[in-house]
């Protein structure tokens, strides 16, 4: 039913009302709350379980990107120098903050699973430079059993031997230790 007062009226009385209200202070800088297991933070690039990199530059994800927030350049690995599995590598990998919206459509973009997103959200910061996060501020950290590329392959002689294997190493969990080593607080639902 309709309200026979003014509005000014009741917008003050509103006001009025939720000044009695319990108010619910969050600490935050010294209490972080926890956020939900698929919440959609900052990005990871994820290694296969013997340090290579899952990316192969296909620049997939830049495409899907609606914001225009991704910049690869692929590069072309030798057996000298190889950073993954593939015939081609992410050479320049570049995320730029100020413009992603978190959207999560460069993740289900990605075919070899390489871009994931952890639950990291703490982004700010006062220089627009520091936003525009490079491969290796994006790079999961080198877990035990992990070797910092260029090397040769460990797992296999193909690439199909990366992608196809039926039982991966049962010490190395990369996919949920990568996001866990990012943000240790992060409950990870495989």
């Amino acid at each position: 039913m309709p309200s026979m007062l003014p509005k000014p009226l009741q917008g003050f009385g509103l006001t009025f009302v939720q000044m009695f209200k319990k108010v619910t202070t969050e600490q935050y800088p010294e209490d972080k709350r926890p956020t939900a297991p698929r919440y959609h933070g900052r990005h990871v690039l994820n290694r296969h379980p013997d340090g290579l990199e899952k990316c192969v530059g296909c620049e997939l994800c830049a495409w899907a990107c609606p914001a225009d927030a991704i910049y690869v350049e692929g590069g072309w690995n030798t057996e000298e120098e190889r950073y993954s599995p593939g015939e081609r590598y992410g050479a320049v990998y570049q995320i730029n903050y100020l413009r992603c919206i978190f959207c999560g459509l460069c993740i289900e973009a990605c075919p070899t699973r390489s871009l994931t997103m952890s639950n990291d959200y703490e982004l700010a910061d006062d220089n627009r430079q520091n936003l525009i996060y490079t491969k290796e501020q994006l790079m999961a950290p080198l877990l035990p059993g992990m070797e910092q590329p260029p090397h040769p392959m460990r797992l296999g002689e193909t690439e199909q031997d990366y992608y196809l294997r039926a039982d991966p190493p049962a010490e190395v969990d990369v996919d949920a230790q990568a996001v866990d080593a990012v943000n240790p607080d992060s409950e990870v639902n495989a």
